[in-house]
């Protein structure tokens, strides 16, 4: 399983050296946007807004924009020293608290945790401490250059690092129209919805659940495949390359150059014939 970060989680005196190994994976079938003409994937350039040119990496400069058209520049470097002062602390757990406490509107990512070198004895301290005690760790953590709130809990033997969003990250819900304030509902209606839940109430079981689109998408793919339709983008034209442009360049500048040879005009020459007397 890939590494995505190595540091250390304390907590207290208890320095554990972990490794972060994300916990999911995105199963999305990714789908290629091609030209309808040749049939090749089309790309996408970075182009200026203004000069209206393609823009290459080395050019292009991070800023904030803290109001419309206007902007603060950010060297990368200052971006790296400020992520890197982060990253460089190690993670310490500040609160323990109750796993129903939190909403489940607040978890992000999950990240599974490995001890790292000399911190299996720690590690299995600390899982065997929540799992007694039937807490979750708080905690902060700097991930791909954001402070990220985490919670440290057990899953399946193995502890696992949930990702959470901060307040002000959640949207209030206030904010949400035509959100009825008053329940406009008999009790003869309450009570068959009641039965009608009692009736599809269920031990969850996650394997029983597929993704059937995914599921139906990949056999349409495949079933075109092995029908043979398929299509193979046209070739592109060898560019010419730089040593040819260089030396026809080269040409055209002599051609263009050569002097031109003065046009030759053969005189007609008349002899005069002399009568004598």
């Amino acid at each position: 399983m890939h590494t995505m970060w190595k540091g250390s989680i304390s907590f207290g005196l208890v320095n554990i050296p972990i490794k972060l190994h994300a916990a999911t994976e995105d199963k999305d079938i990714k789908l290629r946007t091609l030209h309808n003409k040749c049939h090749a994937p089309i790309k996408y350039e970075k182009v200026c807004s203004v000069c209206e040119e393609e823009v290459k990496p080395e050019n292009i400069v991070k800023a904030y924009e803290y109001t419309k058209g206007k902007f603060v520049l950010l060297d990368q470097e200052e971006l790296e020293k400020l992520a890197k002062e982060n990253e460089d602390k190690a993670v310490e757990i500040i609160d323990f608290v109750k796993m129903e406490e939190i909403d489940p509107i607040y978890f992000n990512h999950s990240y599974y945790m490995s001890p790292n070198d000399g911190g299996s004895k720690a590690y299995s301290l600390l899982r065997k401490a929540l799992e007694e005690t039937q807490k979750v760790g708080l905690a902060k953590i700097m991930i791909r250059s954001k402070e990220q709130l985490a919670v440290i809990r057990v899953y399946d033997n193995t502890l696992i690092m949930e990702t959470i969003h901060y307040p002000d990250e959640v949207r209030k819900t206030g904010d949400v129209p035509n959100v009825p304030t008053d329940d406009k509902v008999t009790k003869k209606e309450l009570e068959t919805a009641i039965l009608l839940i009692d009736q599809l109430t269920t031990e969850f079981q996650p394997e029983k659940y597929t993704d059937e689109y995914r599921t139906a998408l990949l056999e349409l793919i495949e079933s075109k495949r092995q029908g043979k339709e398929t299509v193979t983008a046209e070739a592109k034209e060898p560019a010419a390359s730089n040593v040819t442009d260089l030396m026809a360049a080269l040409q055209a500048s002599i051609d263009r150059t050569k002097p031109k040879k003065a046009a030759v005009t053969k005189k007609k020459t008349t002899v005069k014939v002399k009568k004598e007397a």
